[in-house]
Parts: C-alpha cells; structure tokens; sequence
C-alpha cells in the first residue's frame, strides 16, 4: 500500500496541468453560452449578457492576438479563430466563432484593420472600376 502514496498527488497535479492548459476561446465559449446552430466552420452562440459584458469574460479566459470594434460589433483574433460579439434582437448577444484554418487564409474574410491579416483589400487583385478602350 506504501508504494501507492504518489497516485493520487500526481493526479491532482496531472489535473491542474490539464485545466490550466485550457482549450482557449473557443472551448470557453461551448462551455459558458448556448449554442444555437451551425453551419460548417461557423459555430452561433447565445448570452445573456450585453455585448460588453460577453466580451470581456472570453477576453479574461483567453486573451486575442487582435481585437476590433465596429458598430456595435467586437471582433477577437485568435490563432484559428475569429470570434464575433454582436447585440441580439430580444437582449443580450451573439457569439459568432469562424475556424480560420482554411478560409482565412485563402483570402475569404473581408478586412477588419489592423491585427486582422491578410490586410487591406486594397493590395488586392480585384479589378478597377474603370472601362477598357477600344481601338
């Protein structure tokens, strides 16, 4: 029985490890609001909270590369994930999480400023406005 004694501190300790670790945003995010549809890479939540609020719990459980607001909208980079926090219709918010992996980088995302690469459109290869001349 005396060469067991080690167990259970080391279970503790693997346990702490493993909480410690997290699974960043987007598993706070699965475990703390509602999810209410998805569709491919793109995951919807519902809180409660105003978008202030919302924003500020999944910022102190995992801190983004980048952050961004516009119109109401707060937009959080991490990693693999673009996480959106905008104001719901009845109350409360809505939690957009987009997995990036694919998508982000081949371009398919619109600019959000600074902090949200590829960068500006404006380095883009969309066409110009302008006509071609005829000869």
């Amino acid at each position: 029985m005396r060469g067991r004694t080690w167990l259970a501190p080391v279970m503790v300790a693997a346990a702490i490890m493993l909480s410690a670790c997290g699974g960043g945003a987007k598993d706070f995010i699965a475990d703390n609001y509602s999810k209410t549809s998805q569709d491919g890479d793109v995951v919807l939540y519902s809180s409660k909270d105003p978008v202030g609020t919302t924003v500020s719990r999944i910022v102190d459980a995992d801190e983004p590369a980048a952050r961004s607001a516009d119109g109401g909208n707060e937009y959080l980079r991490y990693d693999d994930d673009i996480v959106t926090v905008s104001s719901a219709s009845g109350g409360g918010s809505t939690i957009k999480v987009e997995d990036i992996d694919g998508t982000y980088r081949s371009g398919g995302y619109a600019y959000l400023g600074p902090g949200f690469n590829p960068g500006s459109p404006a380095g883009g290869s969309s066409g110009s406005g302008g006509s071609g001349s005829a000869k």
